[in-house]
């Protein structure tokens, strides 16, 4: 990393008093303190000098850890496994986050230290309950932030915020010093405005811990499909989301499938099924587990420390008998196995992260209900074992809207991989000759990240001529009335892989438009006019690989009477 870390963490320190959010914190590092951390980093450590906020619902040693209830602090002895991953890497802790109380919701409001507003428009909610870690990202106040999710609290608050918020894999990140939720359910996530940076955080907490059984092996790196398949949602599953909401959903799916993804409408009824066994089946029993015992210690604070809502959600785990739990189990194994159906073949899940964003208001008259709502695409992802992944994806009257992309356990990198494509959708590049596929330089198009779009042809005006290069390549010109249509294949590069291919470019080849079969204008192999002198015009043939065809059968035919002449000889 760049800068000197005890600059950044004096500049954080700085930006977070200008900011004049109290609400996003719980507890700041004393600047003292913080800046001494940062001054003896290791400046080769891969997060030397980032700064980062903590969830308060995750231990940072020398901070309380009060899950948003002041009547359940405690000071750790240590940080969490999590927390101690990073800061080994060089990143400073600079402060613990407000949250929804016990991490119970998806709102941000359900704090007694203040509702988190949205760092976009103050009236509308942060989402929750990561909230203050979201909106701390958000705001720029730091470079990244941890978050827990259970239901979604690692995603909604980062679609309604416009960041990226990753939620692992179950158990990938220990959750060793984490508050329980749902034990069995819950993942440390981490906030970020750059996925790039969002994953390498992700991926430096990975790893198993002896203290948290659960901790599962870091997967090893596996890349989307050239060409993968996309589910979205069937019609019906996306009538009520916001105004606005669906046709920007519409076009975020227009641009998946414009980096080479096919997209295919899937029933997602099971996994929406399993989404409403977290709160209304006996899975909410681990809730009571973990806190319930606090709630009814402290039943005369509840309406004042402890918030009602909250409690309420928790207390009623109380209720919930082992008959219950088996029940659930069973039926959440059935949904489970409904869902692998409806998403086979299929690489990922794409959907809108949440349904709306609500203001404070709205979620102030009806504090269940709005909440519920919240959660209906994201519920059912620590349920099924699902790794998921939420992406910026624009904006809707002014505010931001998000995507999600979801898979089976382990296949992080690989969502990461389809959400860059997504961010960075590439270039288009046109080719004629020795770069199609199964040609001798096609390897340099996989080098640069290449990705096969489509077989096409260009508009009926071009004229395609045989060069006299090693290896033989054709060259594409256009003429205008009189030109033919010239088979080819549609590559996609990234913009990197694309601007270093163009630099190795040798004359006489060279890079400009080409019109294509459909009138779309594309970068495509062209040749300098100079080359065509002696260049014999094959644009009769229709294509490089009809050339090459008929050069085959020539040399056979041409071998075949060598070898008869020779046989008559003898």
């Amino acid at each position: 990393m760049t800068g000197d870390p005890v600059a950044r963490v004096a500049a954080a320190l700085d930006r977070i008093e200008a900011a004049d959010r109290p609400e996003i914190w719980i507890s700041l590092r004393d600047r003292a303190v913080a800046l001494a951390e940062a001054s003896a980093l290791d400046p080769s450590l891969p997060l030397a000098g980032l700064v980062f906020a903590v969830k308060d619902n995750i231990d940072v040693y020398g901070l309380p850890t009060t899950a948003g209830a002041p009547s359940y602090a405690y000071r750790p002895g240590a940080d969490a496994t999590a927390v101690a991953r990073l800061r080994a890497a060089g990143a400073v802790v600079i402060g613990k986050t407000n949250l929804d109380q016990f991490a119970t919701g998806l709102v941000g409001t359900r704090s007694p230290y203040g509702a988190v507003r949205n760092a976009w428009d103050p009236a509308r909610i942060s989402g929750g309950s990561s909230s203050g870690s979201a909106v701390a990202v958000a705001l720029g106040l730091v470079d990244f932030a941890l978050g827990t999710d259970t239901a979604g609290s690692g995603r909604v608050p980062a679609a309604l915020n416009g960041i990226v918020g990753v939620k692992p894999t179950r158990g990938l990140i220990p959750v060793t010093g984490v508050v329980p939720a749902c034990y069995s359910l819950d993942c440390v996530t981490v906030f970020a405005r750059d996925l790039a940076l969002g994953r390498t955080v992700a991926e430096l907490m990975e790893g198993v811990d002896p203290a948290d059984p659960l901790s599962r092996p870091s997967s090893l790196p596996v890349a989307a499909p050239a060409r993968p398949r996309l589910a979205v949602p069937t019609d019906e599953h996306l009538e009520d989301l916001a105004p606005g909401w669906r046709d920007a959903f519409a076009t975020a799916v227009r641009r998946f499938a414009a980096t080479g993804a096919e997209i295919v409408e899937v029933d997602v009824s099971p996994l929406l099924e399993a989404a409403s066994l977290l709160y209304g089946g006996a899975f909410v029993a681990e809730r009571y587990a973990a806190v319930g015992a606090h709630l009814e210690k402290h039943a005369d604070l509840i309406g004042s420390d402890l918030d009602p809502t909250v409690a309420g959600i928790i207390l009623a785990g109380k209720e919930k008998t082992a008959a219950d739990w088996a029940t659930d189990t069973a039926r959440l194994a059935a949904l489970s196995a409904a869902g692998r159906v409806a998403l086979s073949g299929c690489d990922a899940l794409l959907t809108p992260t949440t349904t709306g964003h609500p203001t404070l208001a709205d979620v102030a008259a009806d504090p269940v209900g709005a909440n519920a709502r919240m959660g209906r695409f994201t519920n059912c992802a620590n349920l099924l074992d699902y790794a998921s992944l939420a992406v910026p994806a624009g904006f809707v009257g002014g505010l931001p809207f998000g995507v999600m992309l979801t898979g089976a356990a382990f296949t992080d990198r690989a969502l990461a991989d389809l959400a860059r494509r997504f961010a960075n959708p590439g270039i288009d590049l046109f080719v004629v000759g020795a770069h199609l596929t199964g040609q001798p330089l096609n390897v340099q198009l996989a080098a640069a990240g290449g990705t096969l779009v489509a077989a096409t042809a260009t508009a009926p005006s071009y004229a395609l001529h045989v060069l006299d290069t090693d290896p033989p390549k054709p060259g594409l010109v256009r003429v205008g009335a009189g030109g033919r249509s010239i088979l080819g294949e549609l590559w996609r590069l990234p913009a990197d892989g694309f601007g270093a291919f163009v630099g190795a470019v040798p004359a006489p080849m060279a890079i400009g438009r080409v019109t294509l079969i459909d009138a779309t204008s594309v970068s495509g192999f062209l040749v300098e006019p100079a080359a065509l002198e002696n260049a014999p015009d094959i644009s009769h043939l229709g294509g490089w690989r009809a050339y090459l065809a008929g050069v085959a059968v020539t040399s056979g035919a041409a071998g075949a009477a060598v070898t008869a002449g020779a046989a008559v000889q003898r």
